[in-house]
């Protein structure tokens, strides 16, 4: 698969506390809302390894968000602005702004759980793709930011090829915030297994087979009413290169025109 470019014209919208976020669209037809994970950016996610490219051309208007304190999004130091459950109040801003009645939601790491955040409040997409997020990111994402807060407060202190430093050089390629993304940490809210349970929306749960940075998917799809589990090669970071993700997803989501 060949990378698709990367320099999709950002456009913005407004969160509901009026921060100035942004978001990218590739293709025509059923719409995606395709949410990247913590550090990275929808450019980065999706654009970069070809995955909204694919997507697309299965007939999808693939809209890819920056969440607030990444990418082309604001990124506000100000802790009032990362009230617990934000990230998931910027996606429903986001489907206000476009209109979306009929649309899939999906996401990667921070993204997929972000996705669920989305679910349990009520969001109701035809289908869901929950990537890169296990069970206990999900059931215990609290306390999973403890681990990026201590690499967010001691940068330039770890060992060379340590997960910490690995994580502290795609923030050095992305042009993170460490102050923004250090707030965006307090955002956090977790997802107990009974509101789990409730969740109706078909949903694909999607691991790389050396994923183990947030528990098990296996545990998160068997526990969704309507939940189906795939894994794609690749650990947690490297999954997301891989074109077995964009192919996975277009592959579960179908035919955009069918739809």
């Amino acid at each position: 698969m060949e990378t698709n470019p990367t320099d999709v014209t950002a456009r913005y919208f407004r969160g509901q506390d009026g921060l100035t976020l942004a978001y990218r669209e590739l293709g025509q037809g059923r719409p995606l809302v395709l949410i990247h994970g913590f550090f990275s950016t929808g450019t980065v996610n999706w654009l970069r390894y070809g995955h909204a490219a694919h997507i697309a051309a299965s007939g999808y208007r693939v809209v890819m968000p920056d969440l607030r304190g990444h990418g082309d999004s604001a990124k506000p130091h100000e802790p009032s602005a990362y009230p617990p459950d934000v990230l998931a109040d910027d996606g429903f801003a986001l489907i206000e702004h476009l209109g979306l009645t009929d649309y899939d939601l999906g996401g990667y790491s921070l993204g997929g759980r972000t996705t669920v955040r989305m679910l349990a409040r009520g969001a109701r997409p035809g289908r869901a793709i929950v990537a890169g997020a296990g069970w206990e990111g999900i059931v215990n994402g609290v306390a999973r930011g403890s681990h990026f807060r201590r690499i967010l407060t001691h940068l330039g202190e770890f060992e060379r090829g340590s997960a910490e430093w690995m994580a502290e050089a795609f923030l050095k390629t992305v042009g993170g915030d460490p102050v923004a993304l250090l707030h965006v940490l307090d955002t956090f809210v977790d997802t107990p297994r009974e509101v789990l349970e409730r969740i109706d929306t078909p949903t694909l749960v999607l691991m790389g087979t050396d994923d183990h940075d947030t528990g098990s998917g296996e545990e998160v799809a068997a526990v969704l009413p309507h939940g189906e589990y795939r894994v794609i090669p690749g650990n947690h970071m490297g999954a997301v290169t891989k074109p077995e993700l964009g192919a996975a997803i277009a592959d579960y989501l179908g035919d955009g025109a069918l739809q």
